[in-house]
């Protein structure tokens, strides 16, 4: 359930309520711990391009002269400019330039340059950012359409179902939560045979429930089988369209699209993973997906190494019960190995708040003396200098406490939680 913990361990650091527990995504028992991929607003839009999803056109640009060229190619007469970050509630964001809202709207076309130089390169807080924003690196300078009339669309995978699930409401632009709370009657759900695919009648029926007419019925019901052809395609676990705007045209155009990827998927999808953006990631987090491991930076001084996501929240819980801050979150996994234990190690000490560490294992899956012969290499291999408690119990435990005791270096023994707890607080006031 690594990924489960890790949803909520952010949730924590951010200072966020955490979602109800089916808005969370629990990995298989047992499986390596991967990334979830995470695409920019641009490049959910590229791959909807490729299987004919209609979007606005656009151009990307990382410089203010790159947006002034942009805006003259598209040649229109009023275009949106949009920071991309991996964030919601860019419209109503602030950046550290003083500028008010990551989109904006303008026929002013000569003022782009401008409005882009005040974006790229300046931080943009929002309602689902942490800390000081995130540094903007690119905008999407996109033709802008009149919008006449906003819906919400997306498919899913459900398990209450066994599969996907189209919904819509003729409600969009809106947290469609807030809709499904308060008026549930204007959310229309279609559950979709995978060995038949959506057919034309479901399109039909959930385009009327969007309340399209006319010509634009047609169009999007096309959209809607186009995007579930997408949904296929690229492997996602969730499509999500809001809006499904009609414009007054009649057009039926995908304003705005997020798209969750199924990472065991990522063999065969690799162009697609190979577009992920981590310069929005921490870095400690970046380094230890590439050894694979689990880890989420905290603010606190001891640095937690531990098997299992939810011995990794039981510990980082008894540290705060003994007085002390948890420094981060890192869980080895289950087929840990002594190179896996060296770079854990690495990490945790590279950032300069940690102060002591705490190791606490529970070897089930895992082989205590893997663990034990990986922190005397790691302790010698960095000459780590701060306190170090251990408390290992379960497979080769004796074992394991044995080539600790016979290293000769000043590793702290623990009995059990409680008392590894106590002794690594303890040790930063000694």
């Amino acid at each position: 359930m690594a990924s489960l913990s890790v949803n909520c361990c952010r949730a924590m650091q951010a200072g966020k309520r955490l979602l109800p527990a089916h808005k969370l995504v629990p990995a298989v028992s047992g499986a390596v711990p991967v990334r979830r991929l995470n695409l920019h607003e641009y490049q959910s839009k590229t791959l909807m391009e490729q299987y004919g999803c209609n979007t606005q056109r656009f151009k990307i640009a990382t410089s203010t002269q790159q947006a002034q060229t942009a805006t003259s190619e598209l040649g229109v007469e009023e275009v949106v400019v949009k920071a991309q970050i991996l964030a919601g509630g860019r419209g109503k964001g602030v950046f550290s330039s003083g500028l008010q809202g990551g989109v904006k709207v303008t026929k002013d076309l000569a003022s782009v340059p401008e409005l882009v130089s005040q974006m790229i390169g300046y931080n943009l807080k929002t309602k689902q950012t942490t800390g000081d924003g995130v540094t903007v690196r690119k905008v999407m300078v996109a033709e802008s359409l009149d919008i006449s009339r906003e819906t919400y669309f997306a498919i899913v995978l459900d398990r209450s179902m066994q599969g996907p699930v189209l919904v819509g409401s003729p409600e969009g632009g809106v947290d469609i939560e807030e809709v499904a709370a308060s008026r549930p009657e204007r959310i229309f759900k279609t559950p979709v045979d995978i060995t038949v695919g959506v057919t034309d009648k479901q399109a039909s029926e959930m385009a009327k429930n969007l309340e399209f007419t006319g010509p634009a019925l047609e169009e999007a019901a096309r959209q809607i089988k186009s995007l579930y052809r997408l949904f296929c395609g690229v492997d996602a676990t969730q499509v999500e369209i809001n809006p499904l705007g009609e414009t007054s045209e009649g057009e039926v155009v995908c304003f705005d699209a997020k798209i969750n990827f199924d990472d065991s998927a990522k063999f065969r999808q690799r162009e697609i993973f190979a577009m992920e953006d981590t310069a929005e990631s921490d870095p400690r987090e970046v380094e230890a997906a590439r050894y694979d491991l689990n880890y989420i930076g905290m603010t606190g001084d001891i640095g937690c190494l531990v098997n299992g996501a939810g011995l990794a929240m039981a510990t980082m819980d008894i540290i705060k019960l003994h007085n002390g801050q948890p420094a981060n979150f890192l869980d080895v996994g289950g087929g840990v190995n002594e190179k896996q234990v060296l770079n854990a190690f690495r990490i945790i000490t590279n950032d300069p708040q940690v102060k002591a560490i705490l190791v606490n294992i529970f070897g089930g899956i895992v082989d205590c003396t893997t663990i034990a012969n990986g922190i005397v290499g790691a302790c010698r291999e960095i000459q780590l200098r701060m306190p170090l408690v251990v408390r290992l119990e379960g497979t080769n435990s004796v074992k394991a406490r044995q080539i600790l005791d016979e290293s000769g270096l000043p590793i702290q023994a623990a009995s059990d939680l409680a008392d590894a707890a106590n002794k690594v607080v303890a040790s930063l006031h000694s």
